[in-house]
């Protein structure tokens, strides 16, 4: 059995469809998976990217596209009332259920997608947070400070291995970004030689060319 890790932020749509699709895409694969939340604008902050969605043609676009896949797999889907939003009250919620070190489980972290991706509803809520956190019953508080440290952490932790967004899932060292990874993430399961080290190390040689310059 291969071990997963599938780092995560409910504000990613396409995070929450690669987590729709896990179990079908990598259906027969013999796995398991660690569900790890992380702030993406923390990670986009240090990588010096923007967010779909602060980029008005790509966020149109965006939202065009994860409608289409959504219908494409048959995924229920309803845009949030604001996007983008601040997902950190639903990330500390989802690392509070799992205990200290620990990572939460499938239902939790199904829970919190749900909670913005079926609705339809501002997921900053206070009500409807305050609802959610009642439905899972978190093991510890999630504002506290040793859980805000906690995920700080994790985030800077994810950046150290390499992970520039969300979704990205990782298969011994080997990282899979975005939702239309996933079959690549199934053919590695599945011992496809093609993902071997030296193959794989192999295809990131080419050493960058011209560097774009800031135009003033």
């Amino acid at each position: 059995m291969k071990a997963i890790d599938f780092w995560f932020d409910p504000i990613s749509p396409y995070a929450f469809l690669a987590f729709e699709r896990l179990p079908q895409a990598l259906e027969g694969c013999s796995y398991a998976v660690a569900y790890r939340p992380v702030l993406f604008a923390a990670l986009l902050g240090h990588w010096g990217h923007k967010g779909p969605a602060e980029i008005a043609p790509k966020r149109a676009w965006t939202m065009r596209q994860v409608a289409w896949i959504a219908h494409r797999h048959d995924i229920a889907i309803t845009q949030p009332a604001v996007h983008p939003f601040n997902p950190l009250p639903l990330l500390r919620l989802a690392l509070a259920c799992a205990p200290a070190g620990g990572t939460p489980n499938r239902h939790t972290v199904e829970a919190v997608f749900r909670h913005v991706w079926h609705s339809g509803a501002d997921p900053t809520d206070p009500e409807r947070i305050h609802a959610l956190q009642a439905q899972l019953e978190p093991q510890r508080d999630p504002r506290s400070d040793a859980l805000k440290q906690e995920l700080r952490a994790a985030t800077d932790q994810a950046i150290a291995l390499g992970v520039f967004g969300v979704p990205t899932m990782r298969v011994d060292d080997q990282l899979f970004w975005g939702v239309d990874s996933l079959e690549m993430v199934a053919s590695c399961l599945r011992g496809d030689p093609w993902f071997e080290p030296s193959h794989w190390d192999r295809l990131a040689a080419p050493t960058s060319g011209r560097q774009r310059r800031q135009v003033d």
